[in-house]
């Protein structure tokens, strides 16, 4: 059995046609139409399935499945997006699964979609880094921090769908002169406000950096050349995101923790700060947990998708 697996994130929607055993076999990628409505995202979205299950035809490849991992907070039984921020426009409310299994004549019962972190902890649970385990908790630190605990091979998706969103609790480096940072939710002093991508360059700014500094990675560069105040800044973000993990991982136990996205991605500069601040607040217990990098790129959240209508059955019997 094959099915596709869609990604569809703020700025880019991927999708892959992927086997019965977690292999992506191709995939395409796309623009998402996030200025245009949820309508014109799901039309783009089901040329894009369209095109693969075509092209999967060609090969002597039958795709009557398709699974979604999609920004926003999405009740998975109904298929509906819940909410989302503004990096979609019209997309809070979208019949999902109905209005591509529409577009698409499939049935209906042939679409899932949970949220795209979810997916991507799905995909690293059945064929990456945390392959094998009967638990395991994902954390990543991108665009935003989210994060996804899949138990026996499910994800916990939360009771009003909205577990997963381990960015939104308070972390005591979210201050500044003994203020809480604000966060994109609309509360303050959390770990996304800190820990998250955009983050890095306005703590930058915030500690005096005065070189130019637009995004993350221009926070690293300058780091790499010796800039004091952006190795502090790199320091705090990762240190908070260490102390996030780890305190997750005192409260879940999972056997394996597996972190993820951009900024873990910059290599050792984050990655050491981050493990020995999550080592540091582990209970005594879990000293001897794996903390592992993804290792399933981009193609995380598409295996994920996938698995969602591969394996239907296990995914929605705890949630």
């Amino acid at each position: 059995m094959h099915a596709i697996g869609v990604d569809l994130g703020g700025t880019k929607t991927a999708a892959g046609v992927v086997s019965g055993t977690g292999e992506l076999l191709f995939s395409e990628t796309i623009p998402t139409l996030n200025r245009d409505g949820g309508e014109a995202i799901l039309n783009a979205t089901a040329v894009l399935v369209a095109g693969l299950i075509g092209r999967a035809a060609a090969a002597g490849i039958v795709v009557d499945h398709v699974g979604i991992g999609s920004a926003g907070v999405i009740d998975a039984r109904k298929g509906e997006v819940v909410s989302a921020t503004d990096a979609l426009l019209g997309w809070a409310g979208i019949a999902l699964t109905a209005g591509l299994a529409a577009r698409l004549d499939l049935p209906p019962s042939s679409v899932q979609a949970v949220n795209d972190v979810h997916a991507h902890a799905l995909g690293e649970a059945w064929t990456g880094a945390a392959a094998g385990t009967t638990s395991s908790l994902l954390v990543a630190f991108g665009t935003g921090v989210g994060g996804s605990y899949v138990l026996d091979g499910t994800p916990v998706l939360g009771h009003r769908h909205v577990g997963g969103h381990v960015g939104h609790f308070a972390s005591p480096y979210a201050f500044h002169n003994g203020q809480p940072l604000p966060c994109v939710c609309g509360g303050a002093g959390h770990v996304e406000a800190i820990a998250s991508g955009p983050a890095v360059p306005e703590a930058y700014r915030r500690l005096g950096g005065e070189a130019a500094s637009p995004d993350a990675r221009s926070v690293f560069a300058l780091a790499a050349n010796g800039d004091a105040i952006a190795i502090q800044t790199i320091n705090v973000a990762a240190a908070a995101a260490g102390q996030a993990v780890g305190g997750l991982a005192n409260i879940l136990d999972p056997e394996v923790v597996v972190v993820s996205g951009g900024l873990s991605d910059a290599g050792a500069p984050w990655w050491r700060p981050m493990e020995r601040a999550a080592r540091a607040e582990l209970l005594p217990a879990l000293a001897g947990i794996r903390v592992l990098p993804a290792s399933l790129g981009n193609a995380a959240a598409i295996v994920g998708a996938a698995r969602l209508v591969l394996t239907p059955a296990t995914i929605f019997q705890r949630n």
